[in-house]
């Protein structure tokens, strides 16, 4: 992200709200600053002085205090910052939010803020699923509110179901995704309005028995964070995205898939698009034979593995004729003569662009958040710095924008 981003984040009263300290703490690791509000509710949980050491700063508690109405004032709080934060975001919190109260600092300052809010719930399952906050989720959605979560699992009340508030770092990757998309690109937030753009993302499983499987260690946040982009910049966007423990992009359809033959299927159901973006690590082969039991262990023995290859997804989404994307871009991952390999699979498989990148162990880019990628194209190749995935995504959608796309929807 150029420059230092501000994050302005309101602590509510849920149990969750230990993990506003750990968010705290690997947004400061980021270099992007924090100032914290907490509310009445929200110090029976952390203490003021647990907030304040971690984020370096002041925080702020009361809306009528004479010196911090005097020293910076509620407005001034959400104007300073580059990005509203609420974690825990409680029912009460989202209602009043929804319907415009201003009886605290918190909600006074979402109320008066000119900025993008990104809210990570947190409440009892019956609440979450009660009519009133469905009302007002979708109220603060079609405000822009941009949501993380909630998770489901098992509650502090002793219940399961919706309304477990995200992981620190699920929603430090929705922070990163929201900060760096508007800051980045030189685009609008609607350039890329009318456009359909279908991405693939995270690793495939390929079943072996019922407790085996194929896999490898693509942890999607590179695919996630470029559909969550071309959402931000206005698309259409459809991600077609394997088994990742990453929260699913704001603003986004998702089709959910295990296998190589799953996602092939969904992508060529989603189609036409006017743009793909195949950054997926699909398995190249699959065993020949699914086992319907589990395969045993015998001594002396050592199993075999039959494979057979998959269908290319790339390959088959550039050469689909009529409905060929305008633009496919592919993903080349890569541990050996990355360039070289890249432009062999440019041609290879009919694609427009090829970004290359390595992903040997030693460059800790799979299940990482920083990577380094070569743009491949068949005027030239360029290279860009290590940088944030969510720094990537923002970059690429520039370069989507750049291309020529007729007429738009």
């Amino acid at each position: 992200m150029a420059g230092k981003k501000r994050v302005l984040l309101i602590i509510g009263g849920g149990i969750a709200a230990y993990k506003s300290l750990e968010l705290i703490r690997r947004l400061r690791e980021r270099e992007i600053s924090v100032r914290v509000i907490l509310t009445a509710a929200g110090k029976n949980f952390v203490t003021p002085l647990s907030a304040s050491s971690l984020s370096g700063d002041k925080v702020y508690e009361d809306l009528f205090s004479l010196t911090d109405e005097a020293d910076i004032g509620h407005i001034q709080l959400s104007r300073d910052a580059d990005l509203v934060v609420v974690a825990p975001a409680t029912a009460d919190l989202l209602a009043k939010a929804a319907h415009g109260l201003a009886n605290d600092l918190a909600s006074t300052v979402l109320l008066a803020t000119d900025k993008k809010v990104l809210v990570a719930p947190t409440m009892n399952v019956r609440m979450w699923d009660h009519p009133a906050t469905q009302r007002n989720i979708s109220t603060l959605k079609a405000d822009g509110y941009l949501f993380v979560g909630p998770n489901a699992g098992d509650m502090a009340c002793g219940e399961f179901g919706s309304g477990r508030m995200s992981e620190p770092s699920e929603i430090l990757l929705a922070i990163e995704n929201a900060l760096s998309a508007p800051a980045i690109t030189s685009l609008s937030p609607g350039s890329l309005k009318g456009l359909k753009i279908l991405v693939t993302s995270g690793p495939t499983r390929e079943p072996i028995d019922p407790v085996r499987y194929l896999t490898n260690q693509s942890s999607g946040k590179q695919g996630h964070a470029i559909a969550a982009a071309a959402a931000a910049a206005g698309a259409e966007v459809v991600l077609v995205s394997g088994p990742v423990d990453i929260q699913d992009p704001t603003g986004v359809r998702v089709i959910h898939v295990e296998t190589a033959a799953q996602m092939y299927d969904a992508v060529h159901g989603s189609l036409p698009a006017d743009v793909f973006i195949g950054a997926a690590a699909v398995a190249d082969w699959r065993p020949e034979t699914l086992a319907d039991t589990k395969i045993k262990k015998s001594a002396g023995v050592v199993a075999s593995l039959a494979l057979v290859e998959n269908k290319d997804i790339l390959a088959s989404v550039a050469s689909a004729g009529s409905k060929r994307p305008k633009l496919v871009i592919g993903f080349a991952a890569e541990t050996t003569q990355v360039l070289d390999y890249g432009r062999r699979k440019l041609d290879s498989k009919g694609c427009d662009i090829i970004v290359a990148n390595d992903v040997s162990a030693e460059s800790g880019v799979l299940g990482g958040d920083l990577n380094t990628v070569h743009i491949i194209q068949r005027s030239g190749t360029e290279s860009w710095p290590k940088m944030r995935k969510s720094e990537i995504a923002s970059r690429l959608v520039d370069v989507i924008g750049s291309f020529d796309h007729g007429d738009k929807k």
